[in-house]
């Protein structure tokens, strides 16, 4: 070994994962939780998470020391967003003897007239306002899911008064919340299963017949839906109530626990037993049950002759009769999809053409069978269409 080479540089060893910034700061993460939820585990976390920082995390001393602060605040920050602050700071106003647990000197009849009036209704309140009168009034609150989930409650402005419990005797001053989620209807009982609705079957059924069923279950009229059942058919606005209802959301027998939602159909085109989509020969995007004119329109002229020549508007073939269709007698002409002809005769003012058909080129002059000058040119959806002018 060559004396004068240097060593290589030594690799330090990794550093444990529990050492690192990331398990620092899921401490500090983890204080603000457990706060959230009780606030004296939460107390005995934050001690716990400063102990670790001061040992654990490569950090400089004031970084430890802005992280122990940090501990602190994260504790009143979790303890406030779940209420804990809210449940430490009642006083529960009990008289002297029930402090000392020594017996009341005084008559049975002055004990009565001491006993606490029981406290008002706040049934049907949001939870949070119903503890902040209750404590308003010299009450010490508590509360719980009245539901058989047993569910944590941590924003209480979310949650509404199904039931109240105050202790009678003794001088208490405590009541006791058991609320539901804002939306959900009350059980029958403290602890019993939420009676949410069950989806009737409304298939075959009237829109306006089905939101009377809905709302009879208590389901709220603002939380009914109504859509299309077929993919190329639109609602008309503001009267569908003798269309069909094709499809139910939730299905029958499901809970009613948010929006229902109904698929129409018009009682012209009925409930699709394959596919979704409604019959459109023309291909104009308005189904053949209230499409009532057709686009691709024949028309006819007279020849000189008596003749006639006929077109069809969505790309069809014209005739003639009568005379020679090359003098005298009748010719075809076809204008954008359809056609029309012209008489040899008498046509004045070009073929004869449907006020609505598709038509090319733009520019091109027409009539209508009551002789009405047309023009070809672009319609109300931007497409060549013919139209008086």
């Amino acid at each position: 070994m060559n004396p004068y080479t240097p060593a290589p540089p030594r690799t330090p060893p990794a550093r444990p994962w529990w050492k690192t910034t990331p398990a620092g700061l899921g401490l500090l993460a983890a204080v603000a939780l457990i706060g959230a939820f009780s606030l004296p585990l939460g107390f005995l976390a934050m001690v716990a998470a400063v102990v670790l920082l001061w040992f654990l995390p490569p950090w400089r001393w004031f970084a430890k020391l802005g992280a122990s602060v940090g501990a602190f605040f994260l504790l009143g920050i979790g303890s406030g967003v779940g209420g804990q602050l809210d449940d430490t700071a009642r006083t529960d106003a009990k008289p002297a003897s029930a402090r000392t647990h020594e017996p009341s000197t005084e008559p049975p009849s002055r004990q009565r007239r001491n006993e606490p009036s029981p406290p008002p209704s706040y049934r049907g309140k949001p939870l949070d306002h119903a503890e902040t009168a209750a404590r308003a009034a010299g009450y010490t609150t508590d509360r719980h899911d009245a539901s058989a989930e047993h569910r944590s409650i941590l924003v209480r402005s979310g949650w509404v008064v199904c039931f109240q419990n105050s202790p009678a005797g003794n001088g208490s001053r405590t009541v006791t919340f058991a609320a539901v989620k804002s939306g959900e209807p009350c059980p029958e009982k403290d602890g019993a299963r939420i009676p949410w609705p069950v989806m009737p079957d409304l298939t075959g059924r009237t829109w306006r017949a089905s939101v009377a069923e809905l709302t009879d279950l208590d389901v709220s009229e603002s939380a009914i839906r109504a859509e299309s059942h077929y993919m190329n058919d639109a609602l008309p606005d503001g009267d569908h109530d003798s269309w069909l209802v094709c499809e139910q959301d939730p299905a029958q027998g499901d809970d009613i626990t948010a929006e229902v939602t109904l698929g129409l159909a018009s009682p012209a085109a009925g409930c699709a037993t394959e596919g979704s989509y409604l019959r459109d020969k023309d291909d104009d995007g308005v189904p053949d049950y209230r499409d009532r004119t057709d686009d691709r329109v024949r028309s006819t002229t007279g020849g000189g002759g008596g003749g006639s020549g006929a077109a069809d508007a969505a790309g069809g073939s014209g005739t003639s009769g009568g005379g020679s269709s090359t003098s005298g007698g009748s010719s075809s002409a076809a204008a954008s999809g359809g056609s029309s002809s012209t008489g040899g005769g008498g046509g004045g003012g070009g073929p004869v053409v449907h006020p609505g058909a598709f038509c090319s080129p733009a520019g091109a002059r027409g009539v209508t069978r009551a002789g009405t000058s047309m023009v070809c040119g672009p319609g109300s959806d931007g497409r060549d269409r013919w139209h008086s002018g």
